[in-house]
This record gives structure tokens, C-alpha cells and sequence, in this order.
């Protein structure tokens, strides 16, 4: 009996491994479309995260091994993305037309949180997905500022509602938005977290991939406020090597555990510093403390970032990293660390059982 094209083509792809996840291509149900025309294979992969920046790597990896097949001249690869939707869990309300949500956190300040968000969310867009920020800092809002567009204020069409101001092709909504920037936010706890509240459910974010949401640094309200009333699907927690920033970084992580919040991981910020001049290389706040964190609680070191001056620089000018120098090789760390932290989202809705794939989609590949 002749073995059928898909059975020929699943054998092919049993044979690569997802880039990013723990499975490889012929099991995991990436192929999606199968069509030999003559002698001309058509395939198309989805995946559940956004990968453009390594869809051509991809291409040029299989195409070679599935022209290899008996009856196939050429192989055409189309690559896409489809970011499941997951279900809220009890308890939670889902937010109308965003996908999934996930957090930035840090046990302490001055570990580089915000730049790593706005950088992470810009990573996420740049592979090819539908971004949205939240600067949940109420205190001390830095994303306006980072993103350029300090001073601007949001539309209210409906005088309830807020259209999100949009940097760099971003949605962002930030109470920089909504006060000047020498009024200081004296409020207690509820009106923190009301205002939190409000940002998150009274914002038109329109369809999303993903929100990503800055926190503020430690374990306070808004962070209690997220996790039992927002359907956030993972934190992901910044930190440098430091001991005193890993010790506040155990302490978010545990606080994530207890109210059943999935660690997507960990990113370790100012992990090495080069000198600019002499090009000579020093760990100045310890080495592989984001690492040995990862391992302590069976989670991921997400990526490891430099201590360069460039960066915050030109997060303080308004074109953070990824969008100012593109190819450079800070913006690809970025990126790297997106397609990470996207497969590790879907992995968690598939362990939970709570994905939906069974939506509009949207293509990032050939």
C-alpha cells in the first residue's frame, strides 16, 4: 500500500524539532495543510506563537529535507502564527478581544523591569503579533515616557471609555496619560487598585495577540489585584545577578505560586557589562544568579540581557532598543526572548487545557 503525502510529510517533520518548544513538528500538529500539486508540495506550519524573526532559518532547514521526498521537485513552505485563546479561570473576568495576558514583574526596583517590558512587548510585534501595554505602575508610570509619547492624552468616545494612545504600533495606556507629570498619585490602596481596575477593563484595547502588563516593583495591591480579578496566564520576572535582587525575586515568584499564577520565567538584566572602550567583558553584579533561580523552581531562564548603557538611553529618548537598532544585537536578544516567552504562554494553555485555536489567524512566513 503507497504511503499517502501527509503520512510521507509527517515523517519529514518528526524528524525537526519546534525551535521553541518541547515537541517536534511531525506530533505537535503544526502541519495544517498538506497539497501535492504534480510534483509540487504545498505545506503550511502554525504555530501558537509568533516566530518571524527565525520563519526563513525554518524554511531554509526543511525545505531541503521535504524536497528529499520521493515525487516532490519543489517544496513551498507557508509559516503562520495562531495565539490560542484562553479560557479565564474561575473567578476572573476575560478582557473582550485580547487573547492573552501575561505580566513583567520584579521583586525590587531598579532591576530594569520597564525596559524590559516595552522592549518585550516591541520584541512580540516585531515577530509578527497584535501587542498592547499596560503601565500598571501607578505610582511612578514610566511607559509614556519610554515609548515617546509623554504628554499626549487618550480619546473617551463614550465619555466612559478610553481608545489607547499608539507608540511605535503599539496600545498603550498608562496613568502618565491621564495626570500631568509633576502631580504626584497620593492614594491609598483601593484607589490604586481601582484605577488599575479601570485602565485594564474601561481601555478599547480592540483584538490583541497579547497585553502585556508592567507591574509595579514588589508584592502590593495592584499585584494582589491582578491575580484574583484579571485572567492573567503567566509572569515573567526580571532580575540581575545581584543576591539582594534575587532574594526579592524568589519572593515574587513564591507570591505568583500561591494565588496559581504560571512563571513563564525569568530574565536576568545587566547580566554583563562590556567595556565600550576596551572591549574587556565583567559580571559587576555576580554571575548565574538568573540561572540557579530558574532551576530552584523548575521554570526557565528566558534570557540574559547586557548591562549597556545604549539601552537605557534609548529607552529614555523614546525608541527603546528594538525599534531604534533593529538588527542590532540587544533587539535580537529581545526578540529571542519574545519567542520564548510566547511558547512558553501556549505550552501553559495546553497543560491546562484552556486554549482555543479555532479563530481568525494571521500569517508570519512565506
Amino acid at each position: 500500500m503507497t504511503t499517502s503525502i501527509h503520512d510521507r510529510v509527517i515523517a519529514v517533520l518528526s524528524e525537526h524539532n519546534d525551535p521553541y518548544r518541547e515537541t517536534n513538528l511531525g506530533r505537535n500538529g503544526a502541519l495544517t495543510r498538506c497539497e501535492l500539486d504534480g510534483d509540487e508540495l504545498l505545506i503550511e506550519l502554525t504555530f501558537p506563537y509568533p516566530l518571524a524573526g527565525v520563519t526563513r532559518t525554518l524554511v531554509g532547514q526543511l525545505k531541503p529535507m521535504l524536497e528529499g521526498i520521493n515525487d516532490v521537485r519543489e517544496a513551498f513552505i507557508r509559516v503562520r502564527h495562531e495565539v490560542p485563546i484562553t479560557t479565564a479561570r474561575e473567578g476572573t473576568e476575560s478582557i473582550l478581544g485580547i487573547r492573552q495576558v501575561f505580566c513583567v514583574a520584579s521583586g525590587k526596583g531598579g532591576v530594569g523591569k520597564s525596559t524590559t517590558a516595552v522592549n518585550l512587548a516591541l520584541a512580540l510585534q516585531a515577530e509578527g503579533a497584535r501587542v498592547g501595554l499596560l503601565d500598571a505602575d501607578i505610582y511612578g508610570p514610566s511607559q509614556a515616557l519610554m515609548l515617546g509619547v509623554q504628554g499626549q492624552r487618550p480619546e473617551t468616545p463614550d465619555g466612559k471609555s478610553f481608545n489607547p494612545v499608539i507608540a511605535h504600533g503599539i496600545s498603550v495606556m498608562s496613568m502618565a496619560f491621564l495626570l500631568t507629570e509633576r502631580s504626584p498619585t497620593i492614594w491609598r490602596g483601593p484607589m490604586v487598585s481601582s484605577a488599575f481596575t479601570q485602565m485594564l477593563r474601561q481601555t478599547n484595547w480592540g483584538n490583541l495577540d497579547y497585553l502585556v502588563i508592567d507591574l509595579p516593583p514588589g508584592t502590593g495591591d495592584i499585584q494582589l489585584t491582578l491575580s484574583q480579578q484579571v485572567p492573567v496566564n503567566g509572569a515573567v520576572i526580571v532580575t540581575t545577578p545581584q543576591d539582594i535582587a534575587l532574594l526579592d525575586a524568589r519572593r515574587g515568584i513564591e507570591m505568583f505560586r500561591r494565588v496559581e499564577v504560571p512563571v513563564l520565567g525569568v530574565i536576568e538584566n545587566m547580566s554583563l557589562h562590556c567595556c565600550s572602550k576596551c572591549g574587556h567583558t565583567e559580571h559587576l553584579f555576580g554571575e548565574g544568579g538568573g540561572d540557579k533561580i530558574a532551576a530552584e523552581y523548575d521554570t526557565e531562564l528566558l534570557g540574559a540581557l547586557p548591562l549597556d548603557l545604549d539601552i537605557r538611553q534609548k529607552a529614555d529618548s523614546g525608541k527603546p532598543s528594538v525599534i531604534s537598532d533593529p538588527d542590532g544585537s540587544v533587539a535580537q536578544m529581545y526578540r529571542g526572548i519574545a519567542r520564548r516567552t510566547g511558547a512558553r504562554l501556549s505550552m501553559f494553555a495546553e497543560r491546562d487545557g484552556s486554549s482555543n485555536l479555532i479563530t481568525k489567524t494571521k500569517g508570519t512566513g512565506e
